[in-house]
């Protein structure tokens, strides 16, 4: 399965590094990432893939809030069909 994890905090170093080994302790693969620097704030989104994760999502999201609890930032996880439908919704692309 498919999801959308973002990451927004105080620039530090490390927020990657620490993001993507705890993803990949999780058995969760990065498909794609997105980073900036907006002034001092950092944001990241990445695509990743947790088919291979023996965790329910509901453990991943909270091992991923925990982690930014403690590095300062503020990481969340939403199911990637969650996140398309939306965009849809947003865009007026429903087809309800």
């Amino acid at each position: 399965m498919k999801a959308i994890v973002s990451v927004i905090g105080k620039d530090k170093k490390g927020i990657i590094a620490k993001v993507s080994t705890a993803l990949c302790d999780m058995d969760i693969n990065i498909e794609n990432i997105s980073q900036t620097i907006m002034q001092e704030y950092f944001t990241m989104i990445m695509a990743v893939d947790f088919t291979d994760s023996k965790l329910k999502f509901t453990q991943i999201a909270e091992n991923l809030t925990k982690l930014g609890e403690k590095e300062g930032v503020e990481i969340h996880i939403q199911l990637q069909s969650i996140f398309d439908s939306m965009h849809q919704i947003a865009t007026g692309n429903s087809k309800v």
